[in-house]
């Protein structure tokens, strides 16, 4: 049997990346929290959308 990525879940990445700023989590439990809330597939999205920083398509 496989193993299934669970799909990103973009409140778990804001809560990693906002205990990071507040200096609650050591660097390595950081980069473990964004890995395992699907940081990976997130990036590759946005890459593979166009996106680009500072960039939007709402209005």
């Amino acid at each position: 049997m496989a193993f299934e990525r669970p799909a990103p879940d973009l409140n778990k990445l804001q809560t990693a990346w906002d205990e990071w700023e507040r200096g609650e989590q050591l660097p390595g439990k950081v980069l473990a929290n964004l890995k395992t809330a699907g940081m990976a597939e997130v990036l590759n999205e946005l890459v593979q959308s166009g996106w680009v920083p500072g960039t939007s398509t709402s209005e």
